[in-house]
């Protein structure tokens, strides 16, 4: 379990300020994560990636000349908000434009996704190249739905050298990408991590089981299977790689890098006896071996686990992987020394001012915190309940999430509220701290659903029936827009859908706000029961969709629950 910690809350950022401390040559903290403390050569391309803390080295381990430029850390298992990555990506841009590169989960391919389009905004050069190294996470006809695990390793180390070398953004994201489509990685794990703070683990193994396809989120494997001998295990790992070797490559005197991946409480020792037979079965497999590595590269807090990836080499993927790198937890080869950076010349992010609005919108405004305050005791009383439904086929994580999420959006909406802002400034900017600080993909879709509302709602407007299913409307297609979930994928969607459809239709008919917003609210806790019977078809938890049938969404019954409890507040508008 996870011992050391202060304030459960702060352990990702206190361990953030720690890793810089002890790396102060080669790290400079910035809002969201890390950057480099040392100059690149103007006009490269900057590597930024990123992804939830708990995965040390990765990410912000793997920050330094002949990787990374940037690092976003998002809390823990919670992929960064839009914020920190745009914030990290302003940072480490040298001028030549930046590739984000993250594991294919869905909160950051929405949150780093909104990120590129800021930046592509203010004319920075930006490109995406997720990892979908993990067999176990789809089949090879999905490849792009399959989540990155281990193999982030590969596709940093290989676009940095690229950058590094002063290749082209165009020419880093096609090293990239090809470093992913040769990359594979397959791990079990023997028990699950503990969150700081928490009583138990996110889950268990049975007692000389192991769980085989694991996730490095606190996700349980997709079967269990007898704890073989090392050598055993080996045999496993290594079998399931070679049945799927990349498209085009001749598996007979190709070179490959190995890496065997420690989880978190798995000895080197043990990694060195697994590796041991790795190494004979590839060598007997006709495979020629480069530069391998055996140790904790990618780690999931405490879980007890193992994976194995392969890397497959062409010649110029070859060379960017024997590259010289000197980062915090990386280091190969020899690189020149480079310029400290003055701390002032990192640019760092500001916050807008409150822009005017009418007395009734300040009124509605007031509404508006009075809402999310309920909203906020709602998640409160109900998250223990929320994470257990989480947890069945994901790492259940929603409660904590949401209870993060929310606390923040309240806090950002009284300030602005204070600060004489109208309806709409004070949903956007509970919207952005709502996103800023749950992160994860509840994070980014509840940011959207309180931007559409304020949109529809104003600064000049007081309140109308009209309005408020306007921008539940916007916020229903953003979302679907944004996320790319559909009616029947088993999420939050799945209510947020047919209660936008009930409400309108309700205000069309002339129903009083109450009245319409509580025939709505009937509809969402059906439409959210329902998600009962679906399997999940994206998200976390779609690898894991047989453990799901049977338990509803929890991102679908939040929703439900939250609109319900807004009746009473509905109701005093009128």
């Amino acid at each position: 379990m996870t011992r050391l910690f202060n304030d459960p809350s702060d352990f990702p950022d206190e361990a953030r300020l720690g890793l810089v401390a002890a790396h102060r040559d080669k790290l400079m903290a910035v809002p969201g994560g890390v950057v480099r403390s040392t100059r690149s050569e103007t006009g490269t391309v900057a590597v930024v990636i990123g992804g939830g803390s708990g995965h040390y080295p990765a990410f912000a381990g793997l920050v330094g000349q002949g990787l990374a430029h940037g690092a976003v850390m998002g809390n823990l298992f919670t992929s960064p908000s839009a914020q920190q990555v745009y914030s990290v990506a302003k940072a480490a841009d040298n001028g030549g434009g930046v590739l984000l590169s993250f594991g294919n989960y869905a909160g950051d391919v929405l949150h780093f996704g909104q990120a590129r389009e800021r930046l592509i905004a203010e004319g920075i050069p930006c490109e995406i190249v997720t990892i979908t190294d993990d067999v176990a996470s789809a089949s090879l006809v999905e490849f792009d739905k399959r989540r990155g695990i281990a193999g982030d390793l590969t596709v940093f180390k290989a676009a940095a050298a690229a950058a590094e070398a002063g290749a082209t953004l165009d020419a880093v994201v096609a090293v990239a990408r090809e470093t992913n489509r040769r990359t594979r990685s397959f791990g079990v794990a023997f028990d699950g991590c503990t969150l700081p703070g928490a009583d138990d683990a996110l889950f268990h193994v049975p007692a000389g089981k192991m769980a085989v396809g694991l996730g490095i989120h606190g996700e349980p494997g997709i079967r269990e299977e007898d704890v073989p001998t090392a050598d055993g295990l080996a045999d496993m790992l290594v079998s399931r790689l070679l049945e799927e070797v990349p498209e085009g490559i001749e598996p007979h005197g190709a070179r490959v890098v190995p890496i065997l991946n420690g989880l978190g409480t798995i000895k080197y020792e043990e990694l060195f006896v697994v590796y041991r037979r790795v190494d004979e079965l590839l060598r007997e497999a006709g495979l020629r071996i480069v530069e391998p590595e055996v140790g904790e590269l990618v780690t999931s807090l405490d879980m007890a686990g193992v994976s194995l990836t392969l890397l497959w080499l062409d010649d110029e993927i070859a060379r960017y992987w024997m590259a010289p790198a000197d980062a915090p937890a990386y280091r190969k080869g020899s690189v020149r020394p480079a310029e400290a950076i003055d701390p002032a010349e990192v640019e760092s992010v500001a916050q807008l001012g409150i822009p005017p609005a009418s007395k009734a919108s300040k009124e509605l405004a007031a509404r508006v915190v009075a809402a999310l305050e309920v909203l906020v005791a709602t998640v409160k009383e109900n998250a223990t309940e929320l994470g257990r439904i989480d947890a069945v086929a994901g790492d259940g994580d929603h409660g904590i999430g949401m209870q993060r999420g929310s606390k923040a959006c309240l806090e950002a909406a009284r300030e602005a509220l204070a600060s004489g802002a109208g309806a709409e400034t004070v949903l956007r900017r509970a919207a952005e701290c709502w996103s800023d600080r749950a992160g994860g993909t509840s994070g980014a879709i509840w940011g959207v659903i309180l931007t559409s509302i304020g949109e529809a709602l104003g600064d000049e407007h007081s309140l109308s029936a009209e309005r408020l299913a306007t921008g539940v409307a916007a916020a229903s297609d953003n979302v679907m827009n944004f996320g790319k979930a559909k009616p029947g994928d088993k999420t939050l969607v799945d209510v947020l859908v047919p209660f936008s459809e009930c409400l309108s239709k309700s205000v069309a008919a002339g129903e009083s706000i109450s009245a319409a917003w509580e025939r709505a609210s009937h509809r969402a806790q059906e439409a959210a029961d329902a998600t009962a019977d679906l399997l999940p078809r994206v998200g976390r938890a779609r690898p894991l969709a047989e453990k799901s049938l049977g338990t509803p969404d929890a991102g679908a019954i939040s929703l439900a629950i939250i609109v319900r409890a807004l009746m009473p507040v509905l109701e005093r508008c009128e």
